[in-house]
């Protein structure tokens, strides 16, 4: 398997734009499909989004979940971050960026329940989950073709799928080969994002995302691209002395010998 649509689940031709089984342009395509099985999944402004799922008529609104004037941002829907709004932003400030927003005040219990339903959902899957927080975590879906009859990565659309559908809310989800690279691939192309991460394009993809990172922190336009990409060039060559990023280079190109899998396996990178 090379390819399959997200929608309903059916293998695509290699060079098709949209699936022949049901029109959708919802596809996933990677060589390594079939050979990867460690997964991060995260819940997309989960706060927000839980929030509007309650509340259809927030629907198309900007919705900030936090207090109020002296507050902050605990969580903004991707309407409200189009103006700027981010996480951990003072409130004051993020209704100068967004002053049409709504703010909902939290509702932690709710959250935790929806969380846990997701968190059954992936129960479902296999035994393998590692939370990191209440709308994130990582699954190793290593040995459950069988028990599924399909490989990992459709395992994965499928779960996103029911969570759609059964729970109202949306995720991401990133495949690889390391948990690392999993939870860089989930965050890729977020809301309702399905990236693929392989070992032949890991080094490729990390220095990418070193390179987005660096531009971001110094606030750079594109305007001058010439110079961007010098800067870029210059940053990443100074950036692979550090221990840290050296670190997780060595991780993404599988130099380390042996590295413990906290969802409870021992992994061994090549």
């Amino acid at each position: 398997m090379s390819g399959f649509c997200r929608e309903c689940l059916e293998d695509v031709p290699d060079r098709a734009a949209r699936c022949p089984a049901c029109g959708s342009p919802r596809l996933v395509r990677h060589g390594e499909l079939d050979r990867l099985a460690i997964a991060h999944v995260d819940c997309d402004a989960f706060y927000a989004n839980v929030e509007k799922r309650d509340a259809p008529a927030l629907r198309d609104k900007p919705v900030i979940v936090g207090g109020r004037h002296r507050g902050v941002v605990l969580a903004a829907c991707y309407v409200a971050r189009i103006y700027g709004v981010r996480s951990a932003m003072p409130m004051f400030k993020a209704l100068e960026l967004c002053p049409d927003a709504v703010v909902v005040p939290p509702n932690m219990e709710k959250y935790v329940g929806v969380g846990r339903e997701v968190r059954a959902l992936m129960q479902a899957l296999t035994p393998q989950v590692e939370p990191l927080s209440i709308d994130e975590a990582f699954l190793d879906l290593a040995g459950t073709e069988k028990l599924h009859g399909m490989p990992p990565a459709l395992v994965l659309a499928r779960f996103a799928q029911t969570v759609e559908k059964e729970l109202g809310i949306t995720v991401s989800a990133g495949l690889s080969y390391c948990k690392f690279l999993a939870k860089v691939a989930s965050d890729l192309n977020k809301p309702r994002g399905f990236s693929v991460i392989g070992a032949q394009e890991a080094v490729f993809r990390f220095e990418a995302l070193a390179l987005a990172q660096s531009l971001r922190k110094l606030n750079l336009s594109f305007q001058d691209r010439e110079q961007a990409r010098h800067l870029a060039r210059e940053l990443i060559r100074r950036q692979k002395r550090g221990k840290t990023r050296g670190q997780k280079r060595r991780m993404v190109e599988g130099k380390k010998a042996s590295r413990t899998n906290q969802v409870g396996v021992r992994m061994r990178f090549r």
